[in-house]
């Protein structure tokens, strides 16, 4: 087994949360395929329907939409981490947002079909989704509450607090449209925020 394949092996594990589902986890790994996709390059497209869920070996896939013609940074997926255009890849319906890698990405992906199955046949894979899918609605819900009760600076500091690898990893302007706050006022906190 590969490094990457073992990354990918301990994240199951992390929301699996159960040894004797173990077991499971070669048949989720054989299912899932390999892909590099290139900087610039759309993983998803508006309008279109997400083909593939994946795991993110290498690489950031930025999450956006486009409002009256500005690019809003939704979400940044990062190494280590699962992701989709969830409501377009489960009911097969077109996105209303783009996902688009801003480095090159190496990725573990599985089709809709594929993942259907695993969820009814694989109860190791079952409880995996299960426990993403609320873990990333405690962080949405949090991320929420920060908009609209932390000021940008506050904002910022939590970022660096909770999510330092974003800040070395991810460009600036990207950074500043996910925490809701323009390029330019971003530069100014980061100045005025000591490390």
């Amino acid at each position: 087994m590969n490094n990457s394949t073992t990354n990918f092996e301990s994240y199951l594990k992390t929301f699996i949360q159960d040894t004797a589902l173990e077991d499971q986890i070669p048949a989720i790994l054989e299912t899932f395929k390999h892909v590099h996709v290139k900087k610039n390059t759309f993983f998803v497209e508006e309008g279109k329907v997400c083909q593939y869920f994946c795991f993110i070996e290498s690489g950031i896939l930025q999450h956006h939409i486009l409002v009256a013609g500005e690019e809003k940074t939704t979400y940044l997926a990062l190494k280590n981490s699962a992701t989709a255009a969830l409501k377009s890849f489960m009911h097969q319906i077109p996105s209303r947002k783009n996902i688009k890698a801003i480095s090159d990405c190496d990725l573990f992906v599985i089709d809709q079909k594929n993942f259907q199955h695993l969820l009814k046949t694989n109860e190791a894979f079952h409880r995996f989704y299960y426990n993403l899918i609320e873990n990333q609605i405690y962080r949405i819900d949090d991320y929420r509450i920060d908009l609209l009760t932390l000021s940008p600076e506050e904002r910022y500091k939590k970022l660096l607090a909770n999510e330092p690898k974003l800040l070395k990893e991810v460009p600036l302007r990207y950074l500043a449209s996910f925490l809701g706050i323009s390029s330019r006022h971003m530069s100014r906190i980061r100045k005025n925020v000591v490390l």
